[in-house]
């Protein structure tokens, strides 16, 4: 019997999602349709479209895993702990200072192995 339920539903939720693309489709074809009349009713009809598309998108199984996702996400980017200013400033120094350093060492290396295969080649 759960299986039919969940058959059921991905049924419902392929309608959903398809009913959510016609009515989307239909909000910014009536923006376009209606362009004589004021902006802002054109605005709002399109973001009233675009809402009742989210809704139904939100009532689907992969509307809900999108939003427990989102949710997750909101959290967890709360817990990181940005650097301060001076972190941030002693790293990028202490990265250019390597990257001058590395430089310069592997600018003498390629020296050094242009005299060698001078020498070796004549």
């Amino acid at each position: 019997m759960n299986a039919e339920t969940e058959h059921e539903s991905g049924q419902f939720d392929v309608a959903k999602l398809g009913l959510a693309i016609i009515v989307m489709i239909a909000g910014i074809g009536g923006f376009y349709i209606y362009a004589d009349q004021s902006l802002l009713l054109r605005v709002i009809g399109l973001l009233v479209m675009l809402s009742i598309a989210v809704v139904l998108v939100y009532k689907t199984t992969l509307g809900q895993s999108f939003w427990h996702f989102a949710q997750g996400s909101r959290i967890e980017l709360k817990k990181i702990v940005w650097p301060t200013k001076k972190e941030t400033t002693q790293t990028t120094l202490i990265v250019m200072v390597m990257v001058l350093f590395v430089g310069i060492l592997l600018w003498m290396f390629d020296g050094l192995l242009m005299w060698g295969i001078g020498l070796v080649t004549g």
